[in-house]
């Protein structure tokens, strides 16, 4: 626990501060795993729900935020095959991108972006001169307060301190054996006790500085009843929907966006409040 509050005092340190009020629009989402469109691809299945949702978004004016795990690239070694295979999505956010309304954060399985020469190589086409950081602090100008965003996996042994040695075992030993039903300990994702256990942590960063924290990593999403509180933007590979936090009108939503059969069996994406609001106008 000592491990990840420290490190997330780091990052908080020197994460860049952005000033919001109440006419600031911000959506939140992470961990979409974007592959290379063949059997392992997680995000492949909601490519559509995450295209339609971020289209909305766009027209709207919100700001996208992607926090991280954005691209599978622990088990996919040559980032362009996955840019190929999302093309459709990388062009949306590179309009995002264009009007200055695009941040993204790296996690665990895309943290080689933290490498300059490495985003420069790959990502520079869509994003130029992007800067990839590990966190954001975001500041309510009516109050004051604070509200800090990062991956969630800082102080991690497996998916942090030694993040080489988990893309290592995730790329050339659990994916294989995942074929068989071998589950991947690393993934805090798919372990409820994992999950559990980064979640418990988190929430003692939140108690200690008396900031509200926004996370994803483990694919639970969340939304806390109070501020200073612990959020989760949850993921963009639940099995048929993808969820996502909202920062409006001074107020956080959770939300899903899922496909409804409608009454005349048309099919529709539609957003749906999970929970909320939170109001940041009545934080502390």
């Amino acid at each position: 626990m000592k491990a990840t509050i420290k490190r997330l005092e780091d990052v908080w340190e020197h994460a860049p501060v952005i000033e919001f009020d109440n006419s600031s629009k911000f959506v939140i989402m992470s961990d979409c795993h974007r592959g290379v469109a063949n059997w392992g691809d997680n995000f492949a299945p909601n490519q559509h729900l995450f295209f339609a949702a971020l289209n909305d978004y766009y027209r709207n004016g919100y700001a996208y935020i992607e926090l991280g795990d954005g691209d599978e690239l622990w088990e996919n070694r040559r980032p362009e095959q996955i840019i190929r295979a999302h093309n459709d999505a990388f062009w949306l956010m590179s309009e995002f991108y264009k009007k200055g309304r695009f941040l993204m954060i790296y996690g665990n399985h895309d943290k080689a972006k933290k490498n300059r020469e490495y985003t420069k190589r790959f990502y520079e086409e869509y994003f130029p001169g992007i800067n990839i950081i590990e966190g954001i602090r975001l500041r309510y100008q009516c109050n004051g307060k604070e509200i800090f965003l990062a991956h969630g996996h800082q102080g991690d042994l497996l998916n942090d301190t030694f993040w080489w040695l988990g893309r290592f075992l995730v790329r050339y030993v659990w994916r294989p054996l995942e074929l068989f039903g071998v589950h991947d300990p690393t993934d805090a994702g798919k372990s409820y006790e994992k999950a559990n256990r980064a979640t418990r942590k988190l929430e003692k960063w939140v108690e200690k500085r008396e900031i509200s924290l926004i996370t994803g990593h483990t694919h639970r999403s969340r939304l806390s009843e109070k501020l200073p509180g612990y959020f989760n933007s949850g993921s963009c590979v639940h099995p048929r929907c993808i969820t996502a936090l909202e920062i409006a009108n001074g107020e956080i939503l959770l939300v899903k966006w899922a496909v409804n059969v409608m009454r005349d069996n048309s099919l529709k994406v539609v957003r749906e409040v999970l929970a909320g609001p939170a109001k940041i106008a009545e934080s502390g």
